[in-house]
């Protein structure tokens, strides 16, 4: 599990490694000087976090979770469960998203989700875990494995922004298929969450976030 707060160690490295492999790398990385990717927060809070966050607006969120997480300030997947469904539908959830919430908490009361041994699990291996989750699909599996894991090669094809942002620096604008996005991808790797971090921060200059 990723500390608070942690720079991933292999960053620089990641740097040096796309600078030389990418031209439009080369120019985006130096525009944002010392910014890291930083992970922060428990794999239970994180999902839990991302399902309520689900098609709502990030202010909408924020407030969304604030109620929550005062009904079991103990945010521990136990006092989930033992949380009734009226008092977070009073919080602002939906009927589905408490679902979702008490789903979660199951797999991880139960030991389904493997959190000791992720750090010897492979990428899709960690992301079959987190979709048998009722409210994870595999885009917020992905956001998980970057931003929480800090794994180093996830490519999220499945993202907008990314796809967007890929369309503005390598193809005048274009827009981009998942299968030209894959091929542009090909090129950062083994380091390819830190390139689709530097596209994220081409599109928008505040720090990209859970």
């Amino acid at each position: 599990m990723a500390p608070a707060d942690v720079v991933p160690s292999y960053w620089d490295e990641a740097c040096k490694h796309l600078a030389k492999r990418d031209r439009v790398m080369k120019k985006l990385i130096p525009q944002f000087g010392e910014a890291r990717l930083q992970g922060h927060g428990d794999a239970f809070t994180t999902l839990a976090r991302s399902i309520i966050g689900q098609q709502i607006s990030v202010k909408a969120a924020q407030s969304v979770w604030n109620r929550w997480v005062a009904l079991a300030p103990k945010l521990q997947p136990a006092a989930v469960l033992a949380l009734d469904v009226e008092s977070q539908r009073a919080a602002g959830l939906s009927a589905r998203k408490v679902d979702y919430l008490r789903d979660l908490a199951e797999h991880f009361n139960a030991g389904s989700v493997h959190v000791r041994q992720w750090a010897q699990m492979d990428d899709e291996a960690i992301i079959e875990e987190l979709v048998a989750i009722r409210g994870i699909g595999r885009w917020t599996a992905e956001m998980f494995l970057i931003f929480h894991l800090m794994r180093p090669n996830v490519m999220p094809l499945d993202d907008v922004g990314l796809l967007k942002g890929i369309g503005l620096n390598y193809f005048s604008g274009e827009p981009v298929s998942r299968a030209e996005a894959r091929e542009v991808g090909d090129a950062w790797a083994p380091y390819r969450s830190v390139a689709v971090w530097y596209i994220w921060r081409s599109l928008d200059p505040l720090p990209v976030d859970t």
